[in-house]
């Protein structure tokens, strides 16, 4: 007996040549084909995730668990590692709501992708209020789902004082401002946290709320890339006293971007010394190769000095003005550098000037 065939996705779309048919209907009809397609998508993913996960259990419990059977699967099938995690945990977020009793299996149907993903990050009060929603037929965009959070994030959060839940419980403060707020909070030690509380307890109005997040935002990228720059190891270097005297001129986001700027640069000048050792040895292994018969390639490989040898040469292009960057690469011992030892790669000293083609 033959398997029946999946239903094929039929959509009824607008001819875009009728003149008998309004835009605001066009769009319309495309909206709720849109929709459908998102909700196809959505049980797609789902079942994809939970194929992901049966051969990931099976190989596990195949014995040595690890990972070579699973990892060569879905190299057949060009699926990257991290899209296959993704979608086993939209699978598993399917099968908790559902399987709790939250959401009822047609339920799914009224959520998008998007809107689902939202729901299965959600708070569990959150999660109850959507989807008896969605059990009820209602559809379930992303918009209302993260309303909703940003409305309970607002309304219950410890992390803000009373003066602020308060005045957004009375519709004075708009929640859509307040849940960023809590975010950027969240993500700073408790005593940054207890300062800016202080300030919003003075003045709970809207424009502090922005201001305050603004600063909490700036406080944590800062302190996040300082960890990564590698100037700043050193061993008088306060860099809280640093964050709060820049607080105080009113200047944490020229700061913040600073030190941003300053974790990139080191970035590429590793990757710049790992490429510049590289070249120089493959040219070396040409050059050793070549001989006089090859006066083209030597010159191919003269070229290249400007850029393998002690002293940088590079054009900036049309868009500098035709200039060109001279960088010369001194390689120091560790013992000579202040502050802890370097690795290998940023151990080089760099003079950069700057001239014209």
């Amino acid at each position: 007996m033959a398997a029946p065939e999946a239903p094929l996705l039929s959509l009824d779309l607008p001819d875009p040549e009728q003149d008998d048919i309004s835009t605001m209907e066009f769009l319309a009809r495309l909206e709720e084909a849109w929709a459908v397609c998102d909700r196809f998508d959505l049980q797609t993913e789902i079942w994809r995730g939970r194929i992901l996960r049966a051969v990931r259990d099976r190989e596990k419990r195949g014995g040595e668990g690890r990972g070579t059977g699973f990892l060569q699967w879905l190299r057949e099938r060009e699926i990257s590692k991290t899209r296959a995690y993704t979608l086993i945990q939209l699978a598993e977020s399917a099968d908790s709501l559902v399987g709790e009793g939250l959401l009822e299996p047609d339920g799914v149907n009224q959520f998008s992708k998007l809107a689902f993903l939202e729901t299965a990050q959600a708070e569990p009060d959150v999660q109850l209020m959507i989807t008896e929603a969605a059990n009820g037929g209602l559809p379930i965009t992303r918009k209302q789902v993260r309303r909703l959070s940003d409305d309970y994030l607002a309304a219950t959060s410890p992390l803000l004082p009373e003066e602020i839940r308060q005045r957004t419980a009375d519709n004075l403060l708009p929640p859509r401002a307040v849940a960023p707020l809590v975010r950027e909070l969240a993500r700073l030690p408790e005593d940054q946290q207890d300062d800016l509380r202080r300030v919003l307890r003075e003045e709970p109005e809207l424009d502090r709320v922005k201001d305050v997040t603004n600063t909490a935002r700036w406080l944590h990228r800062a302190a996040e890339a300082s960890l990564a720059v590698r100037a700043f190891q050193l061993e008088h270097l306060d860099f809280d006293k640093a964050l709060q005297e820049a607080q105080r001129l009113d200047v944490l986001g020229l700061l913040a971007d600073a030190v941003g700027q300053a974790q990139a640069l080191e970035s590429a000048v590793l990757k710049l010394h790992t490429s510049w050792r590289r070249l120089g040895g493959v040219q070396e292994r040409l050059w050793v190769e070549s001989g006089s018969s090859t006066p083209h390639l030597r010159e191919l490989l003269t070229a290249l000095q400007s850029l393998s040898g002690s002293t940088l040469r590079v054009s900036l292009g049309e868009l500098a003005g035709g200039k060109r960057l001279r960088l010369q690469l001194v390689e120091e011992a560790p013992d000579r550098l202040e502050g802890p030892p370097l690795p290998e790669p940023f151990a080089a000293g760099m003079g950069a000037t700057e001239g014209r083609d």
